[in-house]
């Protein structure tokens, strides 16, 4: 496989080359600013929300952000720890603890720098929508369970982190819910709603989560903070580290670290996408899948969580002016800054009030108008999102986008299996009507008439293995054998193997019954490749359908001298 190296220079290199002016940073300054101040409480939420401490979250947006801006495909994009790992971390780590989410992280790095160099990135753009709709809509519910003990102040130890027995659990420990923590949540949900609503280019949730933090610490409210259940958060990014490794835990988390990759690179591509849309750029894909496997690299070595684009921060990111990918690692620097300085802050952060964050994220995820809309849409599209939203609930987001694709497969194998038809264009002999023949057909394939002897047939839409049969019914649905039978491909786009097999085996059967067969309109290149010519004969092989069906009358014609001369 040649690799075109210029597929994998950074946009970052590139904007330097084309020339990078002081009033470009002054646009990067700002925004990089802006969106770090946004990020940070983001970046606390995520890593508190996946079971980890909140300072591997904030490490993760400083390593990962930085290297997914300095090497990345996109000239805007803003990657960090995203609500989309959520689920899957915590799922890790209570499986296999801290150790096997970093042993899982290094194995999805190296599987996206990989799908990167082997030049995938395009093929991840054919997961159909309803799938990425309905596991994302699955993983903001999730999302939004795991936060009603914070929300709500519950008196709970632990969560499971199967959904069904955690609704249990709630319902069990209902009557513990403390009433402040459930003011303060609420209220800090209401302020970053009406924040983002009406001052959209206002860091709307650092604001919130100050307003919640400055009541909770003056009035000495009863609830629990990131303090009382962390500790204090460290000043400083932890020494560069490899984790810890095992056979036994790299075959335990490898289902899990796919799981990673695949979300990873689907989240940062399709978040991208989102931003050439905005801002008309073109992102390099596969560049963009190296610099994901590369910034979750860095975030392991750094005691980080997986790390991906993030379209929010992204869209936020263009909002604000950024021009360059300079933005995005302002945004990181500007996160260290935070934690290098001002970290002691975090601890008197109350937890309702980022459970708020989160729910109001969860929101945001969950995408209900595209949901709502594809289940009034095509049946097909509905069951496939309906079954990619229930597994990603109730068992796994692998499995679930596994079945999703799976039946989005099958789903589209049967609406083209549907469009494929078999058009009879036989002659219906009526008393008294010899003189103008009678098509099962509106429109007839050739202005020249059709013996009674020739039965033609048109396929319409793609020939392959689904649809195979439709040539042994063709000769069922005729009362009388014909003396030829002239097969139209002209409307056929493709013929697969199965397809192609099926032509043979057709042919054999007319050459058994003495009726001659002739194909009108298929494509040279394709009978040549598959020997098709040996089994239908090169000189019942036409270009047109005028041709195909002269040939056939000629034929016929011969037969019945034959006939009559014995």
């Amino acid at each position: 496989m040649k690799i075109r190296f210029k597929e994998f220079v950074p946009k970052s290199f590139i904007c330097f080359r084309e020339g990078y002016t002081t009033k470009t940073f002054y646009h990067d300054l700002f925004a990089g600013v802006c969106v770090g101040i946004i990020a940070i409480p983001l970046a606390l939420a995520f890593a508190i929300a996946s079971g980890v401490s909140p300072e591997k979250g904030l490490a993760t947006a400083i390593v990962a952000g930085f290297l997914i801006s300095f090497l990345g495909g996109s000239r805007v994009q803003i990657g960090g720890p995203t609500g989309a790992f959520v689920v899957i971390v915590y799922t890790i780590v209570a499986k296999f603890g801290y150790e096997g989410l970093a042993l899982a992280t290094l194995i999805a790095a190296l599987l996206m720098i990989l799908m990167g160099m082997m030049r995938l990135g395009s093929l991840l753009k054919f997961i159909p929508h309803p799938v990425t709709v309905g596991f994302t809509t699955g993983i903001a519910l999730v999302i939004f369970s795991s936060q009603i003990k914070d929300f709500l102040g519950l008196q709970i130890s632990s969560l499971p982190p199967e959904f069904l027995e955690k609704c249990i659990v709630y319902s069990k420990h209902l009557h513990t819910w403390n009433l402040w923590a459930f003011v303060i949540a609420l209220s800090t949900l209401l302020c970053i709603a009406l924040l983002k609503r009406y001052f959209p280019r206002f860091p709307g949730t650092m604001l919130a989560i100050g307003l919640a933090t400055v009541a909770t610490t003056f009035f000495h409210l009863p609830i629990e903070t990131i303090g009382s259940k962390f500790g204090t958060i460290t000043q400083v990014l932890p020494k560069p580290s490899l984790p810890n490794f095992s056979l036994e835990l790299f075959f335990a988390v490898f289902p899990s670290a796919l799981t990673v990759a695949l979300l990873g690179a689907i989240e940062s591509l399709l978040s991208a996408s989102v931003a050439d849309g905005m801002t008309g750029n073109k992102h390099r894909s596969n560049c963009e899948l190296v610099a994901q496997g590369l910034a979750n690299l860095g975030s392991v070595l750094f005691g980080g969580i997986p790390a991906t684009g993030a379209i929010a921060r992204t869209s936020a990111n263009i909002k604000m002016g950024a021009r360059t990918p300079i933005s995005g690692m302002i945004h990181a620097l500007t996160i260290l800054f935070f934690m290098l300085f001002l970290s002691p802050l975090v601890s008197k952060i109350p937890m309702a009030a980022l459970s708020s964050v989160l729910v109001f994220v969860a929101w945001n995820m969950s995408e209900l108008p595209h949901f709502i809309e594809i289940l009034k849409g095509q049946k097909g599209d509905a069951i496939a999102l309906l079954a990619t939203f229930i597994l990603t609930v109730l068992i796994d987001l692998t499995v679930a986008v596994q079945v999703g694709v799976l039946l989005s497969a099958v789903i589209f194998l049967k609406r083209m299996t549907d469009r494929t038809t078999l058009g009879i264009y036989r002659i219906l002999k009526e008393d008294n009507q010899d003189e103008k023949p009678q098509i099962h057909k509106e429109q007839s394939l050739s202005h020249q008439k059709i013996p009674s002897e020739i039965a033609v047939f048109e396929l319409n839409g793609p020939f392959f293995y689904s649809v195979s049969h439709l040539l042994d019914e063709a000769l069922v649905q005729l009362q009388t054998p014909p003396k030829a039978f002239v097969l139209c491909l002209h409307k056929t786009p493709l013929i697969d193997s199965t397809g192609q097999r099926a032509i043979k085996q057709f042919s054999l059967k007319c050459k058994q019954k003495n009726i001659t067969f002739l194909i009108a309109g298929a494509k040279v290149d394709l009978f040549r490749k598959s020997n098709l010519e040996d089994y239908v004969g090169k000189q019942h092989i036409f270009p047109t359908m005028d041709l195909a069906l002269t040939a056939a009358k000629e034929y016929v014609g011969s037969l019945t001298e034959k006939l009559n001369s014995h």
